[in-house]
């Protein structure tokens, strides 16, 4: 259980070092740009805790495809970026993905 735990850390992570990637201004920005790295070393540091118990299949799944819709939710909101009825299909279908991989049972 705790696995899973570091895994969605991991996830909140990447999701805020992409966030500050958007904020750095192509690096520009010198806060958000120290935190780039900074939150995607920690979060590559927690899934790789994560990997001691979960399958890196489906870890690595979830872990992409839940952070490729946080940051989608989080372009939308925050950076006032379009949503058409395309992204939500994909959106939808990153969802059942995961949910797909995890109702599998793969076991590490």
């Amino acid at each position: 259980m705790q696995s899973w735990f570091y895994l969605a850390g991991s996830i909140l992570l990447e999701v805020a070092g992409t966030t500050c990637m958007k904020l750095s201004d192509g690096f520009a920005k010198i806060v958000p740009s120290i935190l780039v790295f900074a939150f995607y070393g920690l979060s590559f540091t927690i899934f790789s805790f994560a990997l001691k118990k979960i399958d890196v299949s489906v870890a690595y799944a979830i872990w992409s495809g839940v952070g490729t819709v946080l940051i989608t939710v989080i372009g939308v909101l925050h950076f006032k970026e379009s949503v058409t009825m395309i992204k939500i299909a994909c959106i939808g279908l990153i969802i059942i993905g995961v949910v797909g991989l995890n109702l599998s049972g793969a076991k590490h």
